[in-house]
């Protein structure tokens, strides 16, 4: 694999393991290292990307990654939990579906996100956001059990087949028959579709989506790192009330009686 210019560590499945690609800054290893006990005891924020094949997932993680820079991210690839085929399979591989949700081991990627989720190493060193992306990471209600947001690409049915066609014949060997007689966008992702809480239209196109998306999770990132300070800190939503509040508690015009009333508010 060619080296990247940017920071990303890629670490290489072994031949049946799973597949991880971290963001690391020196600011967030020193953070870690500093706060290592904190740390311990606060969850990554998980993330699950979603959308049909060729249809941008990877390009929005990527951008996601590249604007989280001074976060340390993980990149979990639900292709890498493909499980092993029997002899029978083998046999007829040409011809066996590997976009079915029976073509993936969800225990063995659910015991891989729980053990990130509580802090522990699996390949890689403890993140403050996980990244979970494949077609299929919406269908089982454990898996998304797990994420914070759930995100979905949606773009258009013919761009992605000609990507996918594109893909599959030159990067995978296949022949186009075989691509077109696997229909598990409609069968199994659209339906996934209802879970997100947010839909990407046009996939890595639509940076004011990402951009919103980014923000969100620098807000909430932000909240997590005070609390990795501060353990036992309780940070409050920011709502139109408490913002109004804090701003005429900070007037220095304001009455002793009003600053005492609006102070002592719950």
């Amino acid at each position: 694999m060619p080296k990247e210019k940017t920071s990303i560590d890629y670490v290489m499945e072994k031949p049946s393991g799973p597949h991880f690609s971290g963001l690391r800054s020196p600011t967030a290893t020193a953070t870690s290292t500093a706060f290592s006990d904190a740390n311990a005891a606060r969850q990554p924020f998980v993330i699950g990307v979603s959308g049909g094949t060729a249809s941008g997932k990877t390009t929005v993680c990527d951008m996601i990654i590249q604007q989280l820079h001074n976060h340390r991210v993980v990149l979990v690839n639900q292709d890498s939990f493909y499980r092993g085929l029997t002899t029978e399979e083998l046999k007829r591989v040409h011809e066996y579906n590997f976009d079915h949700p029976d073509a993936f081991d969800t225990e063995q990627l659910l015991d891989c996100l729980e053990k990130l989720k509580d802090g522990q190493s699996v390949q890689v060193n403890a993140s403050d956001v996980i990244i979970l992306e494949g077609i299929l990471v919406f269908h089982d209600q454990c898996v998304r059990n797990l994420m914070n947001m759930k995100i979905f690409v949606d773009t258009d049915a013919d761009v992605r087949l000609a990507c996918r066609i594109r893909q599959d014949t030159v990067e995978r060997g296949r022949d186009v028959s075989s691509v077109l007689e696997q229909p598990a966008f409609d069968g199994f992702v659209l339906p996934s579709k209802k879970y997100a809480d947010v839909i990407i239209p046009r996939g890595g196109e639509n940076h004011v989506a990402i951009a919103l998306i980014v923000q969100h999770l620098r807000t909430k990132l932000g909240q997590h790192d005070l609390c990795k300070i501060y353990p036992n800190a309780y940070v409050i939503q920011s709502t139109f009330q408490i913002r109004g509040m804090h701003t005429l508690i900070r007037d220095r015009e304001i009455s002793k009686h009003d600053f005492v009333f609006y102070s002592d508010r719950p």
